[in-house]
């Protein structure tokens, strides 16, 4: 459901417009709710927010692993005990709490890029230097990996 890249602005009280061509889906299929937790890549900050149909697949299968593994319950306490629920209000907009806009970085600009069941939500400086240093990266190893080859891109 989600792809490409929109930059938008959060307002004075962290709230996001959600982009008008989310807007209506949201509010029809799944009534205006989503969720939003921290992204595990160390290597970046940014959020990632789900459809709650996806998030609650995603909500099940870690509940369902076990909590004796140190590296489990690490991602428990990471993944769901940062997850909140989110309701776009009347004029399409979340509110994002404020831990998580410290954790990403969120200040004025942001970037929501579409990765398919989930968007992530970055800040702008952050999505543009990664942005420029995986396509350097791309760039300086010339061949695409044996997975990528086969697609007509």
């Amino acid at each position: 459901m989600f792809r490409g890249m929109n930059t938008v602005s959060l307002d004075a009280k962290g709230r996001l417009a959600m982009p008008a061509r989310y807007r209506e889906r949201l509010s029809n299929d799944f009534g205006g709710r989503l969720v939003v937790t921290i992204d595990l890549d160390t290597r970046h900050r940014c959020l990632s927010l789900y459809l709650p149909t996806e998030w609650d697949k995603i909500e099940q299968r870690i509940d369902g692993l076990s909590g004796l593994n140190e590296h489990v319950r690490r991602m428990k306490h990471l993944l769901i005990g940062h997850a909140n629920d989110l309701e776009l209000d009347g004029i399409g907009r979340v509110l994002l709490p404020q831990e998580l806009r410290q954790y990403a970085e969120l200040e004025k600009q942001v970037c929501l890029v579409g990765q398919c069941k989930k968007l992530e939500i970055w800040s702008q400086d952050n999505w543009l230097g990664k942005r420029d240093e995986w396509l350097e990266q791309v760039h300086e190893q010339g061949e695409l990996p044996e997975e990528l080859r086969t697609l007509a891109l």
